[in-house]
């Protein structure tokens, strides 16, 4: 994209965008971390994943009642409202849906073990799975260069993991067995992604729902797996301190950066390409384990920065190729922020972002966020978290 785009209290809106997704990325994980520490009682985590999912289905139901009186003349029609939703094949979202709110509840276990630094590196791992996924499920075929890039990230990773120390701010069970249930839950939480961003690339090819209307599916069908975290995980704690028990402002944070950050970047990330995304994930890196210094007591060791050079790099050079390779049939799309997008129906109403070449799995909502990048073609692809 060149700097003569849309433009933003005269700047132009993909480095605005840049800017959007720097602080989002770092602020999740931050935010999540110290919301787990900051209090003498920890909060659910089912109960955060829930209140995130039903204030995403608030704002998509909003956005996609926009979106239906602008095509109907300022006359919402609540019968069609309710077919786009419910009908077709709206029982697919059901898979992604429940692979999310799973994740989602790991992120938070993960991240209560983990300090924020180390699980903002491990956590680029998705992007891994997600290529892995691609290729295993959809065919899809990676270049050399793709290739070096994810062995350099699994490599950074590795060292990362054998850097990190447990710190004060570490769980109750601190030490090694403390760590490595966090490594797990990272881990699970990134192959998870990698399968419900993969399969939901594959529902929305060839797909006719708007991008509001999938993001209020996969929304509506979370309340269930995540109601079922609430009442039957964490049910005796819940009924016994209540729903709200240990929460704090910095709780209502995490759930806002969760529930509004994948719909933000949903919104910027077609002003950006995917170098610039790339730029925002490792400068992202960089903010996490500066404040984590300061905010967690996080000591920083020789590896860890090595194995954080590596990852950035590796972030950098995987949206590089993707920028640079031409769209083919063969071409990948992987994570980076939180969300999925539009399929090739879309390229109508929306073609300068479909010409940009950036992924189908970048404008679906979803809370994990996605810290990461994802690369590939949307043409040949055809959100929010």
């Amino acid at each position: 994209m060149s700097t003569a785009g849309p433009l933003l209290f005269g700047v132009p809106l993909k480095y605005v965008s840049l800017v959007v997704l720097t602080v989002q990325n770092s602020l999740l994980a931050l935010v999540m971390r110290y919301s787990r520490i900051v209090g003498n009682v920890r909060y659910f985590t089912s109960t955060a994943v829930l209140l995130s999912e039903l204030t995403k289905l608030f704002v998509c139901l909003y956005l996609c009642a926009r979106e239906s009186m602008h095509e109907n003349n300022g006359r919402l029609d609540m019968r069609r409202l309710y077919a786009d939703v419910f009908g077709g094949d709206s029982w697919k979202m059901l898979i992604p849906a429940g692979l999310y709110t799973i994740q989602n509840n790991l992120q938070y276990v993960a991240v209560s073990l983990l300090d924020a630094a180390t699980f903002q590196v491990t956590y680029q791992l998705k992007i891994l799975t997600t290529a892995l996924c691609s290729v295993l499920l959809l065919g899809t075929s990676l270049g050399a260069m793709r290739w070096v890039s994810l062995f350099a990230l699994t490599l950074g990773i590795i060292f990362v993991q054998f850097s990190s120390t447990p710190t004060p701010s570490t769980d109750d069970s601190a030490g090694v067995p403390s760590k490595f249930m966090g490594l797990v839950s990272v881990l699970m939480a990134c192959m998870l992604s990698g399968l419900a961003g993969v399969y939901f690339e594959k529902v929305l090819k060839g797909s006719r729902k708007s991008l509001w209307t999938r993001n209020v599916q996969l929304s509506l069908f979370s309340l269930p797996p995540a109601l079922f975290g609430v009442l039957v995980v964490d049910g005796s704690g819940v009924r016994s301190l209540g729903f709200f028990s240990g929460y704090t402002l910095w709780t209502f944070g995490a759930i806002s950066l969760q529930a509004f950050g994948g719909l933000l970047v949903a919104v910027v990330v077609k002003y950006a390409d995917n170098i610039l995304k790339g730029f925002a994930t490792s400068i992202s890196i960089v903010l996490s384990c500066l404040v984590s210094v300061w905010l967690f007591d996080f000591r920083v060791t020789k590896p860890f920065v090595l194995g954080t050079g590596l990852v950035i790099y590796a972030t950098y050079l995987y949206g590089k190729q993707s920028s640079t390779t031409p769209p083919t049939k063969a071409a990948t799309p992987l994570p980076t922020s939180s969300d999925p997008r539009p399929t090739d129906e879309y390229a109508d109403s929306d073609a300068d972002t479909a010409n940009e070449g950036i992924p189908l799995t970048d404008l679906v909502v979803r809370s994990d966020d996605d810290f990461t990048d994802k690369t590939g073609s949307a043409r040949q692809a055809s959100k929010n978290d």
